[in-house]
């Protein structure tokens, strides 16, 4: 049985859907980061980082959402979440969420962890000018160059879909207007239709 910590409204949701599609077996905890308890001694023995998702397997402990997606993609091929036939293929799926994470991901935290980058409260503010123009910037390039369609991948859905999708329920805050990305729109509204994304989101907000 895998366990899987989370919090709400991070990039936690990628993973936990991917769960949820893949038919895994697995159990979730939610963490506090009010409470700071992501940096609590017992959080942080199992994972030193801080940080959230965290996976725990019966051969470990997984960090990092593309790592978890493909863990999950290649654990349960019979899900097809992956192309793990074809070594190019499967690549492209880890070039794009490697993408969402060391660019969007980073580009959005600078809203809200100035602190990791800089330590004066100006410069935080100039981080935070910045999101609008960052994150259109990103996601006008996945509009154009690397959303397929009707999925990530194509015609095929994938461990991509779950992340693309966590990221895009970033923007509102963001400032960025989801309107003028009419296929990042789309696939939204697609994932939103499907039962795992439903289940989860239910088990989020519980």
């Amino acid at each position: 049985m895998l366990k899987l910590y989370y919090v709400p409204g991070t990039c936690a949701l990628a993973s936990h859907i991917a769960l949820a599609e893949a038919g895994a077996p697995y159990t979730t905890e939610r963490l506090d980061f009010k409470t700071n308890q992501q940096n609590s001694p017992e959080y942080l023995k199992i994972n030193p980082k801080g940080r959230v998702p965290t996976l725990v397997t019966d051969r470990g402990v997984l960090t990092e959402t593309p790592a978890m997606l493909a863990y999950i993609a290649q654990t349960w091929p019979q899900a097809k979440l992956a192309p793990l036939d074809d070594a190019f293929e499967f690549a492209k799926v880890q070039a794009f969420n490697s993408y969402l994470c060391s660019t969007v991901h980073v580009n959005h935290a600078h809203k809200g962890r100035g602190y990791r980058w800089a330590a004066e409260e100006s410069s935080f503010a100039d981080m935070k000018k910045m999101i609008p123009k960052t994150m259109s910037a990103c996601f006008g390039l996945i509009e154009r160059d690397m959303l397929k369609g009707p999925w990530v991948m194509g015609e095929s859905y994938t461990v991509c879909d779950a992340y693309l999708y966590t990221l895009t329920l970033w923007l509102d805050g963001d400032g960025v207007d989801l309107a003028t990305l009419p296929k990042v729109k789309a696939h939204r509204e697609a994932m939103e239709s499907r039962p795992a994304v439903q289940k989860v989101l239910a088990e989020q907000r519980a």
